[in-house]
């Protein structure tokens, strides 16, 4: 993962979690529901970024698989 991704989501789930316990604290439940769904996003934000770093990596197996193949 990138550090412009892992920067990314890691905003997103302590920004989520902060308005999220703000809202438990005051009552809010919109806010509340804000929070956690922001703490959603963050968390598949990572997950994707997860799974973009294994697609170029089994791209790069390949590239260096079809080179040694042609050698």
């Amino acid at each position: 993962m990138s550090l412009d991704d892992k920067i990314d989501s890691t905003k997103d789930k302590v920004s989520g979690k902060a308005k999220e316990v703000e809202g438990k604290v005051t009552g809010d439940k919109a806010r509340e529901a804000q929070g956690k769904a922001e703490g959603l996003l963050g968390k598949a934000k990572e997950k994707i970024a997860d799974a973009k770093d294994a697609v170029e990596d089994a791209v790069d197996d390949v590239k260096k698989k079809i080179d040694h193949d042609d050698k």
